[in-house]
């Protein structure tokens, strides 16, 4: 399933300013469908549409837009979320009125599947952001409006309602912050106002002291935004988080981050190029499950801030029925969950989704056959199952969206699994990984590996070693947040029951 080509009819006579008038329909339709715009001119400079959302290099529209362009050759290329297929195409403009028609297929529809999309890292102005998620296709959003030292709400009044609903099954929440320091960054959902962090300061105090206290509020959601940030083992220690961010916003549509920031460094030698920091954020996810402990993965990116449009990175959650905010959530706690910036995995297991927990009777294997049905864009050479943080199976599939078995597991011991798929995209990470699913004995018993306690026993050690804070008083307040993950992680170690 590749990219479109459009047929475009242009005039002959040269003039100063040229009208181009752009609608973009959904074949299956025939009427306009909103939609992104990335318009570029000869020289690569991203070209905007009036009073219409733009950001770095693209702009949305409900599927209609008049642009006024000087003559010249244009590149454009258009899209609406995963789920269509992208048109590129490029044009001489010479002629006073050009039309240009393009139009987009569906190559899955995720919601007649039950599964619904969201992005749980937005940094655009609300007034926006209806349009932003119509145009790529995206059903739930979590729009920061209070983050570091910056509030929205500083010099108007709170929203009474801060969830917003339209479009039937579209829902966004106006109120969500970030905590974003020398440790890493800590998204809160689900708010009725936002919590004073402004007294944070880039060493001091921990973002722990914000989070005990904003954990306190009925309903709220904390997402760790990157598994290698720092503090991600304090954080986990603490048990103060709900999701973490597997599909996050250093993977970008035209490119990746290529560093870890205020992050646990990777080894470059074992995780090289531009793939690198997307596979050292799975390894770290994967030692998180290896120590037993349930996190369901998560996504966010970070558009407003990064270059990324909204919704590029994105979880999709099933949902019985009609989608409606709680039920939404309340999948994603349970893992329920595929996470995308690209292929589009719905896997099944014995006929269960991901989140699922295999119970194993004592000398009685358990025999799991586990299907997938793939859409891509993109290539995909094979779809994997990791099993423990090893790839057990690697299968080539059709990405036509129809069920394919990946084989039959048979799990004896304790333990987990997930299936992911990585596209064959060399400028960035593109992939898609299921939540896990999880393997237990009868009374709930667990695998807890010695070596990934002791993965983050190290990690935590190489971090006290080089915190830093203005006062030696400060530094000791942070110590003491990290003597509590260091016995956090002995005791996972003491406990280990597996390698």
């Amino acid at each position: 399933m590749g990219r479109l080509i459009s047929v475009i009819t242009v005039g002959m006579c040269v003039s100063e300013a040229a009208e181009v008038s752009l609608t973009i329909l959904d074949r299956a339709t025939g009427q306009p469908a909103p939609a992104r715009v990335h318009l570029k001119d000869s020289e690569g400079k991203p070209q905007r549409a009036d009073k219409l959302p733009f950001w770095r290099d693209h702009f949305v529209c409900d599927g209609q837009v008049d642009l006024k362009l000087s003559p010249g050759t244009y590149r454009y290329e258009i899209e609406r979320g995963p789920e269509f297929s992208a048109v590129t195409n490029s044009f001489a403009l010479l002629d006073m009125g050009t039309n240009l028609t393009v139009t987009l297929d569906r190559l899955a529809n995720l919601a007649s599947e039950g599964w619904w999309s969201g992005d749980l890292h937005v940094h655009r102005v609300p007034e926006d952001v209806e349009l932003l998620m119509r145009a790529d296709d995206l059903h739930f959003a979590q729009v920061i409006t209070w983050w570091n030292k910056q509030n929205r709400w500083t010099n108007q009044p709170v929203p009474a309602k801060p969830i917003v609903h339209f479009d039937r099954n579209r829902f966004y929440h106006v109120m969500a912050g970030e905590d974003e320091r020398d440790g890493g960054a800590l998204l809160y959902f689900n708010l009725p106002a936002p919590f004073d962090i402004t007294r944070g300061e880039r060493f001091h105090p921990h973002s722990l002291v914000f989070a005990r206290a904003i954990r306190k509020q009925p309903g709220v959601w904390i997402d760790i935004e990157k598994p290698f940030w720092w503090d991600f083992p304090a954080w986990i220690a603490a048990g103060i988080g709900d999701s973490v961010g597997l599909a996050n916003n250093h993977m970008q549509r035209a490119g990746m981050l290529d560093n870890e920031a205020w992050g646990k460094p990777r080894d470059r030698q074992r995780f090289s190029g531009l793939h690198g920091n997307g596979l050292w954020t799975q390894e770290i996810y994967y030692h998180l499950l290896n120590c037993g402990i349930r996190l369901p993965p998560s996504a966010g990116s970070a558009s407003g801030v990064l270059q990324n449009p909204v919704g590029y990175d994105r979880v999709y959650v099933h949902v019985d029925g009609e989608p409606a905010w709680e039920k939404w959530w309340n999948g994603l706690r349970a893992g329920r969950v595929f996470v995308s910036n690209g292929p589009l995995v719905r896997c099944q297991a014995n006929g269960q989704l991901p989140g699922e927990i295999f119970t194993l009777k004592e000398r009685e294997p358990l025999g799991v056959e586990v299907t997938i049905a793939l859409s891509s864009r993109d290539p995909v050479s094979n779809v994997e199952i990791v099993q423990n943080g090893v790839v057990t199976h690697r299968v080539s599939i059709s990405a036509d969206g129809r069920p394919h078995s990946l084989g039959k597991l048979t799990l004896a011991e304790p333990g987990w699994f997930l299936v992911r798929a990585i596209a064959n995209e060399p400028r960035t990470f593109r992939f898609a990984s299921t939540g896990a699913y999880y393997v237990e004995r009868q009374g709930g018993m667990r695998r807890i590996s010695k070596t990934s306690a002791r993965f983050f026993l190290d990690w935590v050690h190489e971090r006290m070693e080089k915190l830093q804070a203005p006062t030696a008083s400060q530094r000791e307040e942070l110590l003491q947040e990290w003597r509590k993950a260091e016995a956090f992680w002995r005791e996972k170690l003491a406990n280990a029951n597996a390698d």
